[in-house]
């Protein structure tokens, strides 16, 4: 593998440079030990969804059933939200205990209900809070931390490269950007122009994110920015192999699209290990939503997202899923070369997931 290909955050080497991003209430652990599992030496890091550092100060239950994780997520950062010094650093010795290889400190999450309690992108505003957070993080901790943010509030305040050089002058092992505003949300288009510049003023690594939706964007992004790595977020949910295909652009080889079969299958798995890990209940509103996200534009997809939402229990969810997986074996089976009217065969199989 190419040098370039590769980065370290602190002592931790990030191999290959392609990242599964943090989203809330997604990249619990079978999410991530799911996609590293379908994308075998092609995901360098895994991030968890945002913690409350007051839950997880607390170890509150729901805080650290979100620090739950498996051997195979290592590298696994925990992304921790809030601003209190001390609580910042008791969260951060907390999941560094819990076997956090980095400590990640969100300045970027834009929704309200964090904005308004003093962190996410609101710390882009207040660089003090900012700056003692980080120093506490930091004493309290020998894993490396890092820092993920935005292009800043809104367009009159675009101030990424400012904040990215408070990272590094107050010791941060790597920047994550966002390339859009707090006041953007997620629509509009992503600034690369900016990553660009955040990766050009300083000299501690800096990994790009916002809108990679395939293998192609992901190398041309790194190519053009010469930024140190990319994440990937709600690509993967619809594509969750992306990693593997970047993977197999960036060495020549064929980019495979797995069969509707192994789409189902693996969702199928994912739900297994959500109902394996959490209480019942916790569990079917994780899996309506995961299968609500990632059977968006597929065929079937409308009227298995309304049975989804309507089970009552997570075996119920689990048993529409494998039923819905036989139906859709039998489907290929049976549709998989329609004869056309010249006598050609055509193929027409029915996909579960959109790629």
């Amino acid at each position: 593998m190419n040098s370039w290909s590769e980065f370290h955050i602190g002592d931790v080497r990030v191999r290959p440079n392609i990242v599964l991003a943090p989203m809330s209430g997604i990249t619990d652990s079978a999410f991530r030990s799911i996609i590293k599992d379908a994308n075998p030496g092609a995901v360098g890091l895994v991030v968890s969804e945002l913690i409350s550092v007051e839950g997880l100060s607390r170890q509150e239950r729901k805080s650290l059933r979100i620090l739950r994780s498996v051997a195979s997520e290592q590298p696994l950062a925990v992304q921790l939200f809030g601003w209190e010094p001390e609580r910042m650093a008791e969260a951060a010795r907390v999941a560094a205990d819990q076997g956090a290889a980095i400590i990640d400190i969100n300045c970027g999450c834009p929704v309200p209900k964090v904005v308004k309690r003093g962190g996410g992108a609101e710390l882009m505003r207040q660089t003090e809070r900012l700056r003692l957070a980080l120093r506490a993080v930091r004493g309290a901790v020998s894993v490396p931390v890092t820092v993920k943010i935005r292009a800043g509030w809104d367009d009159r305040s675009r101030n990424a490269v400012e904040i990215a050089r408070l990272l590094e002058a107050e010791g941060a092992a790597m920047v994550a950007i966002h390339g859009r505003t707090r006041k953007q949300l997620y629509s509009g288009q992503c600034d690369w122009e900016l990553i660009q510049a955040v990766k050009a003023s300083v000299r501690i690594p800096v990994v790009g994110s916002g809108d990679i939706d395939s293998a192609e964007l992901a190398l041309r992004r790194l190519e053009e920015t010469g930024v140190d790595g990319v994440m990937i977020g709600r690509a993967s949910l619809s594509n969750p192999w992306i990693f593997q295909q970047v993977a197999a652009l960036r060495t020549g080889r064929p980019v495979r699209v797995p069969t509707e079969q192994e789409a189902h299958a693996l969702l199928i798995t994912l739900v297994e290990r959500l109902a394996a890990q959490v209480h019942p209940l916790v569990a079917l509103g994780r899996a309506r939503g995961l299968v609500c996200r990632m059977t968006k534009g597929v065929c079937g997809g409308p009227a298995l997202r309304d049975a989804v939402m309507r089970a009552p229990s997570i075996d119920t969810l689990l048993a529409l899923l494998r039923s819905a997986f036989v139906e859709q074996v039998a489907a290929v089976e049976r549709f998989a070369y329609a004869p056309a009217g010249d006598g050609d065969a055509l193929p027409r199989r029915p996909a579960l997931l959109h790629r």
